[in-house]
């Protein structure tokens, strides 16, 4: 279920809370644009697959489960917008670790990623707000307003 406000923003509540003050999405005409999306669990919102010390300090991370997770996140996004897996047309993908993390995250993508190919980009930065290894900036087209 989501909570719609508004100028079409979406609030989805099986999400993680944004980290900030923006909406899960926005749809503007028959585009679906997701806010960046990271792998947090939707209900604790933890960082999955990040490794800490007894002081808080992030030692490693999963980047295999940050991915799994950011794909759910951002499948529960879209469903909760009226969206389907199918309907991207557009991610943009941020890494920081592009050198370590790009060959399990290519891999990972190509599993969900199988019928439907949306156009991609893969961009190495060298941080994140949050301790995250892994954020999705998606793009979709609404079911029954696709064009040819």
């Amino acid at each position: 279920m989501s909570k719609t406000q508004a100028a079409g923003q979406i609030h989805a509540e099986q999400a993680p809370r944004p980290v900030g003050a923006y909406p899960h999405a926005r749809r503007v005409g028959n585009l679906l644009f997701l806010s960046g999306v990271g792998p947090r669990d939707p209900r604790t919102n933890a960082i999955i697959g990040n490794v800490y010390d007894t002081e808080g300090r992030l030692i490693c991370y999963d980047i295999e489960a940050q991915c799994r997770a950011v794909f759910h996140n951002v499948r529960t996004i879209l469903e909760a917008s009226g969206a389907h897996w199918d309907d991207l047309v557009d991610v943009t993908v941020y890494l920081t670790d592009m050198t370590h993390d790009f060959a399990i995250y290519n891999r990972v993508y190509a599993e969900y990623f199988t019928a439907a190919q949306p156009c991609r980009t893969t961009l190495g930065i060298t941080a994140l707000p949050t301790p995250i290894a892994i954020e999705l900036k998606c793009i979709a087209v609404l079911p029954g307003m696709q064009t040819a």
